[in-house]
């Protein structure tokens, strides 16, 4: 095994440790907001617990704590972030979102002891080359790259310990932390944010379930050349350990310098997998952290990761979304009205005013995808206005319903696979490709 300890932090695995960890952060918090208070008080100023809060060590502290005992303290966070920007304050979604980033890697001695649990005494005999320091650490579990004695290279995803059987403690216990943090808007549902993360770590723990959506997604996809997926290697494959081929490919972000038709042609192979999951296929994974999609330069073709977030669609949202998009292009604004209220975006008893301003705002989307042949997802004007207008909204007293799940991951998969074709500096001609996909929606409905 070869040996590299940059950046490794040992995983709290005890309930207990997980627990005094995030007492520990707490306190040191609220250490530090009462050391700056009275500092501020000595210098004749009044300070805000806001202002006391988010200080550059605060915001330090919290998201390296969180980030170190990965699990549901990271989960809790990239939903939070992704899926809420427009109504949380711009200085919690900044603590929160950057919990995107790849979380610190267990170091090599605890590594080793998982795989002593999960693999037969010798197992190292079986392996080539086996490398500790891992090639992706998130929130669940890392990654790393070994090659087999007979040659075959392998991507094996090691859960971290004590993670499943800490789920529901420490979603209570960052919920608690979130709240005592008093920047949630008043009013805020943050119960059903912190029971989907609960839930969606239950499932991202089992890897069984994640092998064999990776199975029936390489089913759904064979013979389509613009897609390579690993293959699941069962014989080192456990519980808590998923082994699978290990397939060659960069960083998406690296195609942002590729030229112009590659980057188009990515950014449309991933939308038009996005609408074909939607609508064909009632599978998809929901997680568009840009660590799932990678390119291999010579022929533009994506490699797709990570499935542990596959989920059904139920037929009713499918449709729902049709409709949606069918109103939103046909600019029928009492049927987007009629839609919206059924998918949850608003309720019957909510303000009109405030469902005019949120349909308005959907209108402008649209009117903003069919103004032109090709839509230019750098054009940054569509989503400034609709920070503006939320933020706006937000301030004139609208909290959003929880909404169903289904939504809530299709709103997150839409809006990540729009950072990244903005990422990659597209411009697609995404009205045609919409109005391609409804149609066969149509047809097969």
């Amino acid at each position: 095994m070869t040996d590299d300890n940059t950046h490794s932090a040992r995983v709290p695995s005890g309930r207990l440790a997980r627990l005094t960890r995030l007492g520990a952060m707490t306190a040191g918090v609220a250490g530090n907001m009462a050391v700056n208070g009275a500092a501020q008080l000595g210098r004749g100023q009044r300070p805000t617990m806001k202002a006391l809060l988010l200080t550059p060590a605060n915001m330090r502290r919290v998201t390296d704590q969180l980030a170190q005992m990965r699990g549901a303290a990271m989960k809790v966070g990239q939903l939070m972030s992704m899926d809420t920007g427009d109504v949380l304050p711009p200085e919690l979604t900044q603590i929160l979102g950057r919990l995107r980033a790849d979380a610190a890697f267990m170091p090599p001695a605890q590594l080793k002891k998982v795989l002593a649990r999960n693999w037969p005494e010798g197992w190292l005999k079986g392996f080539e080359r086996f490398d500790v320091r891992p090639i992706a650490a998130a929130s669940i579990g890392q990654v790393h790259k070994a090659r087999l004695k007979d040659g075959r290279d392998l991507a094996i995803k090691v859960q971290y310990p004590g993670v499943a059987a800490s789920i529901d403690s420490d979603v209570a216990n960052v919920g608690a932390l979130m709240r005592v943090t008093g920047l949630l808007p008043k009013g805020f549902e943050l119960a059903p944010y912190l029971e989907e993360a609960r839930k969606q770590l239950h499932e991202e723990t089992d890897y069984a379930a994640e092998a064999a959506h990776l199975t029936r997604f390489r089913g759904l996809l064979d013979g389509d050349d613009r897609f390579v997926l690993p293959e699941v290697v069962e014989d080192w494959s456990t519980p808590d350990i998923l082994a699978m081929t290990y397939v060659e490919g960069r960083p998406i972000e690296e195609a942002a310098t590729a030229p112009e038709a590659m980057r188009n042609e990515i950014a449309r192979n991933l939308i038009d997998l996005l609408l074909t999951e939607l609508f064909a296929f009632g599978l998809m994974q929901t997680d568009p952290n840009f660590a799932n999609f990678r390119y291999v330069p010579k022929t533009g073709r994506i490699v797709l990761l990570d499935f542990g977030a596959t989920r059904e669609l139920d037929a009713r949202i499918r449709r729902q979304y049709r409709d949606l998009l069918q109103a939103g292009l046909a600019r029928d604004l009492e049927r987007m009205r009629a839609v919206s209220l059924e998918i949850g975006f608003f309720e019957a008893a909510t303000k009109p005013a405030h469902q005019d301003q949120i349909l308005g705002m959907m209108g402008a989307v649209f009117a903003h995808l069919t103004r032109a042949a090709e839509f230019d997802f750098t054009d940054t004007a569509m989503s400034s206005q609709m920070q503006a207008e939320g933020m706006a909204l937000a301030a004139d007293g609208f909290i959003p319903p929880p909404l169903p799940i289904d939504v809530l991951f299709l709103q997150r998969k839409f809006g990540g696979m729009f950072l990244l074709a903005a990422k990659l500096g597209a411009r697609l001609p995404l009205e045609q490709i919409l109005r391609d996909h409804l149609r066969r929606a149509q047809m097969a409905a």
